[in-house]
């Protein structure tokens, strides 16, 4: 099953690293897995109106305001490494009790934020994560805030767990699951790189797409906790593994973006849900289940 169209074009303007390109490229990718043009340009008309994509004079795209705060997260995927440092054994806390449920479109928002982040719920009302990341507390609280929280939630940090509370903290990642999708998606690109040069070159532009996507959205995702609960080497064995695979994309897909006189940052991948408030899981690898 191919990305929607939707997906596909925040797939690809997320590539192009701030580039606009024209609404042929977007079109013929389209074609490539099998969208219908009318149905682009819906999707693109669309995401205009919300501010995810901004249309230029010269009938091209790019990424859109609305989608800053995302981008940062999806284009930063191979430092993820560079953004923890040692745990102190603290914690970072987000107070949603008061925000109330009923408006569905920014509890999404809400959702996207701390998902991105890595927060789980510890209980009802308050989600933590390891005050581990190297922007420290008032940078977490600016980048909930960019990426769809509320201003006024209270974010703030928490320590001096009782032995039970802190025990129920460590416990919210499902730690086995994190370190087996590491080697899986490591697996799965290592076995697609020795295949993707025998195969004919569309079907390998998709398939880096559909894989390389995967690696990218399990980093960006990436709860990023400290070496207590899962070791960082093994998350950046997939790191390395996500990088080599991006750039044999890249180069599969150059004749593509060479064709319309545009040069992209990244190969492109399977991301576009990241963009969009509804498409995250709710519960996604490394949360309980």
């Amino acid at each position: 099953m191919g990305p929607s169209p939707k997906s596909l074009i925040l797939d690809l303007l997320s590539s192009m690293r701030g580039q606009a390109m024209p609404v042929g490229a977007l079109i013929t990718a389209g074609a490539l897995f099998g969208i219908e043009e009318n149905s682009l340009r819906v999707a693109l008309a669309r995401l205009v109106n919300k501010g995810l994509v901004s249309r230029n004079d010269t009938a091209s795209y790019r990424l859109g305001p609305a989608a800053a705060g995302v981008q940062t997260q999806v284009s930063n995927w191979r430092r993820i490494g560079e953004r923890t440092v040692a745990w102190q054994g603290g914690w970072i806390a987000v107070h949603t009790a008061a925000l109330g449920r009923s408006d569905r479109k920014k509890l999404r928002k809400r959702s996207r934020a701390s998902r991105l982040l890595g927060f789980r719920e510890f209980c009802a009302g308050l989600e933590l994560r390891p005050d581990n990341l190297e922007e420290g507390l008032d940078g977490v609280r600016q980048r909930l805030y960019q990426l769809g929280l509320e201003a006024h939630a209270p974010v703030a940090r928490l320590q001096d767990l009782d032995p039970s509370s802190e025990a129920t903290a460590r416990s919210l990642w499902n730690t086995r699951l994190i370190r087996s999708r590491y080697r899986d998606i490591t697996r799965s690109l290592g076995a697609s790189l020795a295949r993707i040069h025998e195969m004919p070159v569309t079907e390998a532009m998709r398939e880096t797409f559909v894989l390389g996507g995967e690696a990218i959205r399990e980093l960006v995702l990436d709860p990023l906790l400290p070496d207590e609960l899962v070791p960082a080497a093994e998350r950046d064995a997939l790191v390395e593994a996500a990088s080599r695979y991006d750039t044999e994309g890249k180069k599969l897909w150059s004749s593509f973006m060479k064709r319309y006189d545009v040069t992209s940052g990244d190969s492109p991948a399977d991301t576009g849900d990241l963009y969009q408030d509804g498409r995250i899981a709710m519960m996604q690898p490394g949360a309980l289940t």
